[in-house]
């Protein structure tokens, strides 16, 4: 009975000792299971296409692991990309998608959008695609500011606000531009600017703006807003900024600061 007793201890360890051993032996090879994401490929180029197209490109990937993959998030760089994808666990060996959507409306020329796609692959976590295009745009009206902020500095409360801006159209057809502001002037030269004011593909004009300010003292900003058809920038705004005081307070500025004045001069022309 003594002997049954210590064989069947025997046994038990020898069963345990080796259980033990198993589970050691396999945790190294479950450590080494890791997810892997390769895709066909990582970037993708549209050619030629006319502005307003929408694109679209399936990426094909697959789980080159021995892990579930597991797929975060899809992040695209601007609104104008989309990206849908098949499944968000890839099982090894398994195979999935993620479709891209690219609106080529209000781009032209060459243009890259990137994709980053989130995962838990310890080797690629943020594997990064791109598509491209050559967005061709047809003739068109262009517009131009040669500045979209003016700053006046200091005016006189009995000057007002005047000002003056240089539009130019480098586009290959004519512009047609309309100002709107309900407290300002517009004029070339000493006419009125007509509405719309047309100026011909590769031309300026430079438009006087006199404007009534809302208040007597102090900051002010103004915005002019400019329509126009050029279909890439139909609406525009111009700020105009400046700070109105009086004469008594414009004399106190310059008795308080005209020794410093004075100085800055004298080294301006030591140098």
């Amino acid at each position: 009975m003594w002997s049954e007793r210590r064989w069947s201890h025997r046994l038990g360890a020898a069963l345990l000792l080796g259980a033990v051993v198993t589970a050691l032996a396999l945790v190294p090879l479950q450590a080494q299971q890791k997810p892997a994401i390769k895709f066909k490929e990582k970037s993708w180029d549209f050619g030629k296409t006319k502005q307003g197209t929408v694109l679209t490109h399936v990426f094909r990937f697959e789980n080159a692991g021995d892990a579930t993959l597991i797929i975060r998030n899809v992040r695209t760089t601007c609104g104008c990309a989309a990206a849908l994808i098949s499944s968000r666990e890839i099982q090894p060996g398994k195979t999935g998608e993620i479709k891209v959507t690219f609106n080529t409306k209000g781009y032209e020329g060459n243009q890259t959008k990137y994709l980053y796609v989130d995962s838990n692959d310890p080797k690629d976590p943020k594997a990064q695609l791109a598509v491209k295009a050559a967005i061709d745009v047809p003739p068109r009206p262009r517009i131009e500011l040669d500045s979209y902020s003016i700053d006046l500095g200091l005016i006189l409360e009995s000057e007002g606000i005047e000002t003056q801006a240089t539009l130019s159209n480098p586009g290959e057809r004519e512009l047609s531009v309309e100002f709107s502001h309900k407290d300002a002037e517009f004029k070339i030269g000493r006419k009125a600017v007509p509405s719309p004011l047309k100026i011909a593909a590769g031309k300026e004009v430079t438009v006087n703006m006199k404007i009534t300010p809302r208040r007597n003292l102090g900051l002010i900003r103004e915005y002019i807003l400019l329509r126009t058809n050029d279909p890439m920038r139909p609406n525009l705004s111009l700020y105009i900024s400046g700070y109105i005081v009086t004469t008594e307070q414009l004399q106190e500025l310059f008795d308080r600061y005209k020794d410093k004045l004075k100085d800055r001069r004298s080294e301006a022309g030591e140098r």
